[in-house]
């Protein structure tokens, strides 16, 4: 009978976990440039990505969140406490502020996802050397760890997570040019397979920087799932323009809308040398941020997500945070 019941329970634990399965392939390249892939791919729909609710080991009624403060001209603003700030959480204020601190050491977890697809061929080789040069400027040992991942029609993992700028610039190098475009899809895996996972009991800062035109032709889940996935895994999306024709097109209102929703930024560098300062900027800004911790008022566990609106009583002064999150289910 114990051994039953036992068979039974991990019956019920297998068909809990379905859900969580990756929506399309990620493979990894090893050092000796062989393709890893992890199994199988199997599709997922909306209804089972509202399933896959990532939970966060903190209290379910805290909530931490980052933000950055700028002036009218753009600039970083770092000298403001907690009572130059109003949050609402889900239209309401919070029941009790735990904590309000500038934030400008935390550890670093970055995802590096680089379009490889046909469509970026005329600026790919310069955006690698800016790519590597920002990685070896920003990690540091023993402290900071990140990842590199390509992708095209294909998401594909060169160099996982490290400190060792030496080889992530090797992963930056691997990166093979060609193919369509699933932006969606790997900013979704990254987010679920990879930033989702580091879950620590320190604080973290968890980025994704993506280098890409913004012309999605074949992702299978929408914009909005993969900015869902990044806010479960509270992660913060950078995206820097590959696009050199000076015109607004879909591609870059599809980056401001990842970044946006996110608390990020995205950049629209128009001569190839500002792919740099486009870097130095995100770099800048990962050590430029507030961090507030608080207790929402009226908070339930149903995973509803709650929309967040952070304003700054300071005149000309503007907030970028993530618009939400989705409250985690008891």
């Amino acid at each position: 009978m114990k051994y039953t019941k036992l068979y039974f329970f991990l019956v019920v634990l297998s068909l809990a976990a379905a859900p969580l399965a990756a929506l399309a392939q990620v493979s990894y390249l090893a050092p000796d440039h062989s393709l890893v892939s992890p199994g199988p791919a199997t599709g997922v729909d909306s209804a089972a990505s509202d399933q896959s609710i990532l939970t966060i080991k903190k209290r379910v009624n805290e909530v931490n969140l980052l933000f950055i403060a700028t002036d009218k001209h753009g600039k970083f603003v770092r000298n403001l406490n907690e009572k130059d700030f109003s949050i609402l959480d889900d239209h309401k204020p919070p029941q009790a502020i735990v904590n309000f601190r500038r934030e400008t050491d935390l550890p670093l977890r970055l995802g590096l996802l680089i379009d490889t697809s046909g469509s970026v061929r005329t600026r790919f080789a310069f955006e690698q050397e800016a790519a590597v040069s920002f990685l070896q400027q920003t990690l540091r040992r023993n402290f900071d760890r990140a990842f590199v991942m390509g992708f095209s029609t294909h998401s594909l993992v060169t160099q996982d997570f490290t400190d060792d700028s030496a080889l992530l610039a090797a992963g930056v190098q691997r990166l093979q040019n060609g193919g369509g475009t699933a932006l969606y899809d790997a900013i979704y895996h990254a987010c679920q397979t990879k930033l989702a996972k580091e879950q620590e009991s320190r604080p973290l800062r968890r980025a994704i920087i993506v280098v890409s035109d913004g012309e999605d032709n074949q992702s299978e889940v929408s914009a909005m799932q993969a900015i869902e996935m990044a806010e479960r895994a509270e992660v913060i999306i950078y995206a820097i323009s590959t696009d050199d024709s000076g015109l607004i097109l879909r591609g870059d209102t599809a980056l401001q809308q990842l970044a946006d929703w996110t608390g990020g930024r995205a950049f629209f560098p128009y001569k190839t040398k500002d792919v740099k300062n486009s870097f130095a900027a995100i770099e800048d800004e990962l050590r430029s941020q507030y961090a507030i911790s608080y207790h929402p008022a009226d908070f339930e566990a149903d995973g509803r997500y709650r929309p967040i609106e952070i304003t700054s009583f300071k005149k000309d002064t503007q907030v970028r945070a993530r618009k939400g999150y989705y409250a985690p289910r008891q």
